[in-house]
């Protein structure tokens, strides 16, 4: 196995024995959606069943929990520990570090992105749509957007223990006016033009044209620019600020 290969397989097993990151990057998203998916499952939303919005919503909410959330929350820890500094005293070279811990991030969340369509399939009656390679594509995109931001926003938490309250704070609101419980339309003013500022709406916009028209409309391709946008500027503020000494 080479040493990449290595490091991946720690990563994953690193990820699977901390029960409680298991819990909150892959786990929760699972149960809000059997919870949230029950209770409105005799709800319509614009003449269509509610699940139909809402478990596209939930592969969006899997991509910032896994992605944003875990990255963040992991590097700070490991920042604040010591373990990056350490790591670079190692054979092993850094970006390799990284490029393993975010390949590692993005298997959970294919893993998990899976589990969320089986259910929404099996539980909520909501088909995995013919165009399913655009759900692919989108996942994707919104991974690379949102891990970008997480490796980025790390440089604006000092310490490990206050690693899960800053970070969730700060996505916890987007999750909610971004849509991924409810149709964007059913804001206020004010929020809505907030939520055509984030990348998470438009990713949401996107993933609810594929299960509910079939494909991604054409008038919300320019959303998409958005996503790239914030993934291009996340990846260049974490490029340029990321740490790898302790704050604290």
């Amino acid at each position: 196995m080479s040493r990449f290969g290595r490091q991946l397989r720690a990563e994953q097993l690193l990820y699977w024995r901390n029960r409680g990151a298991a819990f909150f990057t892959f786990l929760l998203p699972l149960l809000l959606l059997g919870l949230l998916g029950v209770i409105g499952r005799d709800q319509t939303v614009n003449g269509r069943p509610y699940a139909d919005y809402f478990v596209p919503g939930m592969l969006g909410v899997a991509v910032v929990m896994t992605t944003f959330a875990g990255l963040a929350i992991t590097l700070t820890i490991r920042r604040e520990r010591g373990i990056l500094k350490r790591v670079r005293g190692t054979p092993l070279p850094p970006a390799e570090y990284l490029a393993a811990l975010v390949v590692s991030t993005a298997l959970v969340l294919a893993l998990e992105a899976v589990v969320v369509l089986a259910v929404g399939r099996l539980f909520l009656g909501v088909d995995v749509p013919g165009a399913w390679w655009q759900i692919v594509l989108l996942v994707v995109l919104g991974a690379c957007c949102f891990a970008g931001l997480g490796i980025a926003v790390t440089r604006l938490v000092p310490s490990a223990e206050g690693s899960s309250a800053v970070v969730n704070a700060i996505y916890l609101p987007v999750l909610i006016v971004s849509g991924s419980f409810y149709p964007v339309e059913d804001l206020p003013t004010a929020l809505r033009v907030a939520a055509e500022a984030l990348p998470l709406s438009h990713l949401l916009t996107a993933l609810q044209d594929v299960f509910i028209d079939g494909g991604v409309e054409r008038s919300h391709l320019a959303g998409l620019g958005v996503l790239v946008l914030w993934g291009l500027a996340g990846a260049a503020l974490a490029a340029r600020s990321f740490r790898w000494e302790p704050q604290a």
